[in-house]
C-alpha cells in the first residue's frame, strides 16, 4: 500500500472543474492492468467516498424504498435513467422541480446514466440477444432477434418506440444533453452506442468510432447548456468506453475520450470528469478488460464500471481499478426473495425458512436482520406482499455497501488481500462463481 497523496486535481485538472478527485491509498499490485485505490470524488452535492456502491433508482426511485431507507444503507448516491424518466414523467418536469435529486427527495449526489443502454436493448440485444455466453444461440435466434429490434442507429442517433405506448422517439446525443441537464444530476454519461458479443468485429471498430464522434458532440452541447442554463449546479459529464472484449478497441475508445477531452480542456472548456467502462463482457474477462482501460486513463479522474454483478466481480473490479459501480442485482434479486449472507446467496421462498425464526443473517446485522425473521419474510413473499421486496432490498443494498466500504477501509489500512480471501473463501465456499453471468457489465444499466 501507499500512503494518501494530495488532492491530485491540482495537476492535470481541468480549467473548469465541476467534480474534482482526491487519490487516496493505491494498492500496490504488480504488473500492469492493477489499479486498485481509494479516494473521494467531491460534487456539489457531496462527496462520494471510493470505491463504492451507487444504487440503481431507475425511475428516481429504488423500486420499494423511500430515500430515507436508502440513505439508511449507507448509499452515498444514487444512478437514475435518462431514457425512463424522459419518457415519464418528462426532463422538463424535473427540471422544473430543481432536478432528479430534489425532485425524489434525496439530498446526495447523483448520477444519470445516458440512455445509451436502451439503444442496445431494444436494439441489437432487443429479445435478449444482449448474453454474455453467445453458446446458445443459433443464427436463426439472432437474425429473428434483430429482424424485430425497436431501436434503429444511425450516424446522427437513434430512432426508438416508447415502451409505455409504443410512439416514436429519436435521442442524439445533443437530445442526451438536454435530457441530463433537465434531470440536473451531478454526474452524467456521455451518450454512447452499446453493442453485444454477437456484433462482428467489423460492427464494433465503426461502433467505437461513432461513440467516439459522438462523445465530442456531447461535449460541445455540454458546454453550451452550462453557459446557457445560468445559475444551475455545475454538472460533470464523463466519457464511456466501449470496444466489447476487443484489447485494442479498448485501449483506443480510451485514449480517443482522452484525446477529446484534453483538447476541450486546453481551449478553457470543460472536457470530461471521469469516464465510464460500459459495454458486453464475459465474467472471465472483467478485471482484464477495465485493467486495459485505466492502464490509459488519467490517475486524477474517476472511473465508474457501468453494471456488476456478483461479490467477486467487486474484488475484481476494484483491483483492475473501478472507483464506483452500480447494479441492479440486489434490488431485483430483493424483489424476488433473493437475499445476500456471508456464507452466499439464498431465497426466501424456499419452504425450509417456513419455520426458521432467525433473522436473514444475524452476523451481518443490520435493521431487516435486527428485526425481521426469515419466517416472517418468508410469509410476506408468499402472501405477495409488497413488504417482502422492501425488507429483502434494504437487506441487499446494505450488504453491498457495507461490503464496498469494507474493501475500502481494508485498502487503506493494509490488510486487502486478507480481507478478500476471508470473505471469498466463505462466501462461495459451497461453489465457486459462475463462469459467464447473464446480465453481466453495462448490460445492467436500467
Amino acid at each position: 500500500m501507499t500512503s494518501p497523496e494530495p488532492a491530485s486535481e491540482n495537476s492535470g485538472s481541468p480549467a473548469h472543474p465541476d467534480t474534482s478527485f482526491t487519490l487516496g491509498t493505491r494498492l500496490e499490485q504488480d504488473g500492469p492492468g492493477k489499479h486498485g485505490r481509494t479516494g473521494v470524488i467531491h460534487t456539489p452535492h457531496g462527496d462520494i467516498a471510493t470505491p463504492a456502491f451507487i444504487p440503481v433508482a431507475t425511475k428516481a426511485t429504488v423500486k420499494t424504498l423511500t430515500p430515507e431507507q436508502i440513505r439508511s444503507t449507507g448509499a452515498q448516491a444514487i444512478l437514475s435513467n435518462a431514457y425512463h424518466l424522459y419518457l415519464q414523467p418528462g426532463h422538463d418536469i424535473v427540471d422544473e422541480a430543481g432536478g432528479v435529486g430534489r425532485f425524489e427527495n434525496w439530498h446526495g449526489p447523483t448520477y444519470t446514466d445516458s440512455g445509451g443502454f436502451q439503444v442496445m436493448s431494444l436494439g441489437s440485444g432487443f429479445k435478449k440477444v444482449l448474453a454474455m455466453d453467445t453458446s446458445g444461440l443459433s443464427e436463426a435466434d439472432i437474425k429473428a432477434a434483430k429482424k424485430e429490434r425497436k431501436a434503429l442507429v444511425d450516424e446522427d442517433g437513434v430512432d426508438f418506440r416508447s415502451v409505455i405506448d409504443g410512439s416514436k422517439h429519436r435521442f442524439t446525443p445533443e437530445k442526451s444533453m438536454q435530457i441530463q441537464h433537465g434531470l440536473g444530476a451531478d454526474i452524467m454519461f456521455a451518450f454512447d452506442e452499446l453493442t453485444t458479443l454477437v456484433d462482428t468485429r467489423a460492427y464494433q471498430e465503426e461502433s467505437v468510432e461513432r461513440t467516439r464522434r459522438w462523445a465530442q458532440r456531447c461535449l460541445d452541447e455540454h458546454d453550451r447548456l452550462t453557459h446557457a442554463r445560468v445559475g444551475k449546479p455545475k454538472q460533470s459529464l464523463w466519457g464511456v468506453v466501449q470496444g466489447a472484449q476487443y484489447e485494442d478497441l479498448r485501449r483506443q475508445a480510451t485514449r480517443g475520450l482522452i484525446a477529446l477531452s484534453d483538447a476541450a480542456e486546453a481551449e478553457g472548456r470543460r472536457g470530461f470528469g471521469g469516464f465510464g467502462i460500459g459495454g458486453a463482457l464475459e465474467k472471465e474477462n472483467l478485471g482484464t478488460i477495465v485493467g486495459w482501460v485505466c492502464d490509459e486513463l488519467p490517475e486524477h479522474k474517476p472511473r465508474h464500471l457501468l453494471g456488476i454483478s456478483e461479490p467477486d466481480d467487486l474484488f475484481t473490479a476494484v483491483e483492475a481499478g473501478a472507483d464506483t459501480f452500480d447494479c441492479v442485482a440486489p434490488t431485483r434479486l430483493g424483489r424476488r426473495g433473493g437475499v445476500y449472507t456471508l456464507d452466499g446467496r439464498m431465497n426466501l421462498t424456499a419452504a425450509r425458512f417456513k419455520r426458521d425464526f432467525a433473522g436473514v443473517d444475524e452476523e451481518f446485522g443490520g435493521y431487516v436482520s435486527e428485526n425481521y425473521s426469515r419466517a416472517y419474510i418468508h410469509h410476506l413473499l408468499k402472501a405477495k406482499e409488497f413488504l417482502a421486496g422492501t425488507l429483502c432490498t434494504m437487506h441487499n443494498l446494505e450488504f453491498m455497501i457495507r461490503l464496498v466500504d469494507n474493501i475500502r477501509a481494508a485498502i487503506d489500512a493494509g490488510d486487502y488481500e486478507a480481507y478478500r480471501d476471508e470473505f471469498l473463501g466463505r462466501y462461495y465456499a459451497g461453489g465457486t462463481p459462475g463462469r459467464v453471468r447473464p446480465n453481466s457489465g453495462s448490460t445492467q444499466r436500467r
